[in-house]
């Protein structure tokens, strides 16, 4: 009576953990890219590098920034499982003073569709030279 009952629920826990594993799944290298202390007019560019963990293709289907100072772009060719992709961000560094910006990176993943990563420092003013 029991063996039927218990071979149930086994079943149902393995189709469980199969189900909860398969699809696209990302792991993103970095949460946060700090620039430290970076000069105005610098070069503010910084790469996330996305993995897809899964056993489906990975589809970056977006990739916002959380101001027009910070424009994202994201590979849009499907990331094949165990395959790596890129999330290229620019911060526009012509503004003096602290950098606390977000990128949205949004997929099809399974196991967080939507992935918040920052960026975050400091800009200096460039050095003025004595008369």
């Amino acid at each position: 009576m029991y063996r039927p009952i218990a071979a149930f629920l086994i079943g149902i826990s393995a189709t469980t953990l199969v189900a909860q594993n398969s699809g696209a799944m990302i792991q993103v290298d970095k949460t946060v890219h700090d620039y430290g202390t970076i000069q105005q007019g610098a070069n503010g560019e910084c790469t996330f590098t996305v993995t897809n963990s899964g056993n489906a293709p990975l589809i970056l289907t977006n990739c916002k920034g959380s101001c027009s100072c910070t424009v994202p772009k994201c590979d849009t060719e499907p990331i094949k499982p165990g395959g790596h992709g890129t999330v290229t961000v620019k911060y526009d560094t012509q503004r003096v003073g602290p950098i606390n910006k977000s990128v949205t990176i949004t997929s099809n993943a399974t196991n967080e569709p939507d992935v918040i990563v920052r960026i975050k420092g400091t800009v200096v003013g460039a050095p003025t030279s004595a008369p």
